[in-house]
């Protein structure tokens, strides 16, 4: 079968005969197998298309006789200075013949059958409003998008009866209302355990997916950080509720410390593996950084707070190592959280606030300054008054209480200036600005 003779060969200096035949009528070539049978390569039969020649199929003109016009002619296009065909490719303008296809006389528009989408189209539905034409959803795949973030519920209740347990200014039944809320917050803790373990069983693989989620994985700190409030709250409503005397008293603040150096551990590990796993495993923009990244960082910095709360209660013996564990655990989440600040000031200042419904996500950086003003206090408060640190004879608790209030003092101004940030972000003259108006003086 012959070869249109506008397919031409990449390379001709092997064909050293004047016999040449472009079209692969060759005398010495297999026409079964496209090879050379006086033992040329594969790449003979390695070709071209070139636009077109003037040549007909019948004739076997000699191209290496041909001189540089008649190459040009033969390829139809511009050759180099060896006769071969250049390559143009992207160098000259590409035209691109475009025709209206018109519809059939029998084609009409197909209508619209999602009357849903058309409804919503026609009125906008309100964010702060159920939506109704949301569908009804059973109990089973709502358990399934039952995350970890629900724990930050128990972790504002929990946190809620312990900031009453220390309230300054007391009244009768302060105590009552925050053991209230210490009981409402063991069996809120209770009822999310089981709907996680509910989740975790009837859905096999969701426990190895919820933690190993770039979103949801950050919220395993909610779950330690309940467990620190319930630690806190165990403390001043149970513990304290105890005679000194009482022959009860002593284990209950020998498990308290044991689950302090428990506690210490596991939130320690958690905040290494999980950040080496999201080092590794994800990447975050940080132009889109929220506070909630500071999460799996938290557990580790309330170990300061546990210190300060548990450690006036304790033997000498085991009160000094809580103190400067906790003080360790403290400096590490506040330090890692300063580091944090700033990615999160560098976020505000150039993308602007998050989405609306991410902005309440804002307050969580109110939480390391104030939690380390509160733990500052209670550690120096939970000193002994003869405490000398360096044993030359001079008590050092005045002075260190001194500082942990001045340095308490600096960081609450901090949490302060986050808060009203956090405030303003979330106001209505931030989500509706056109709404309101400035009034020209």
């Amino acid at each position: 079968m012959a070869m249109d003779p506008r397919y031409q060969p990449a390379d001709l200096s092997f064909q050293s005969s004047s016999n040449f035949n472009p079209n692969l009528n060759n005398p010495d070539s297999d026409s079964n197998h496209g090879r050379n049978l006086s033992g040329q390569t594969s790449r003979t039969n390695t070709w071209v298309q070139t636009p077109g020649g003037p040549y007909p199929m019948d004739q076997n003109p000699n191209f290496q006789n041909f001189g540089p016009n008649q190459q040009q002619d033969y390829f139809q296009g511009s050759v180099n200075a060896n006769g071969y065909p250049e390559d143009v490719k992207g160098k000259g303008p590409t035209y691109v013949t475009e025709r209206s296809v018109q519809p059939t006389p029998n084609e009409t528009p197909r209508e619209s059958i999602d009357l849903e989408k058309e409804k919503a189209a026609a009125e906008p539905h309100d964010p702060h409003k159920k939506d109704p034409n949301q569908p009804w959803m059973a109990f089973g795949p709502r358990l399934k998008h039952f995350t970890w973030a629900w724990y930050t519920l128990t972790m504002a209740t929990g946190g809620i009866a312990t900031l009453i347990a220390v309230q300054p200014h007391r009244f009768p039944g302060l105590i009552t209302i925050g053991a209230i809320f210490y009981i409402v917050n063991l069996f809120f803790f209770a009822i999310l355990g089981a709907c996680m373990v509910l989740r975790f069983t009837k859905f096999p693989g969701t426990f190895k997916e919820s933690v190993t989620h770039e979103r949801e994985a950050l919220f395993l700190g909610p779950f330690f950080l309940s467990i620190a409030t319930i630690i806190t709250g165990t403390q001043k409503y149970v513990v304290e509720s105890y005679e000194a005397s009482h022959p009860m008293r002593g284990w209950i603040v020998t498990s308290m410390a044991i689950a302090f150096w428990v506690y210490v551990f596991m939130t320690f590990c958690l905040a290494v593996f999980q950040y080496s796993f999201l080092f590794a495993k994800h990447t975050y923009m940080l132009t889109k950084f929220m506070p909630s990244w500071l999460l799996p960082i938290f557990p580790i910095m309330l170990g300061g707070t546990i210190a300060a709360v548990i450690a006036k209660d304790q033997p000498v013996g085991a009160r000094m190592p809580i103190i400067a564990a906790g003080l360790g655990c403290q400096g590490l989440g506040f330090t890692m959280s300063i580091i944090m600040y700033a990615h999160y000031i560098g976020r505000l200042m150039q993308v602007g606030y998050p989405n609306r419904e991410h902005r309440g996500a804002m307050f969580i950086g109110v939480g390391p300054p104030s939690f380390t003003a509160l733990a500052f206090i209670g550690m120096a408060n939970a000193l002994d008054d003869d405490f000398d640190l360096q044993g030359d004879g001079l008590i050092d608790t005045k002075v260190l209480r001194t500082l942990a209030l001045v340095s308490a003092l600096f960081l609450w101004v901090l949490a302060m200036w986050f808060f009203m940030i956090a405030l303003i972000a979330v106001s209505p003259i931030i989500f509706y600005p056109q709404d309101y108006q400035l009034i020209d003086c």
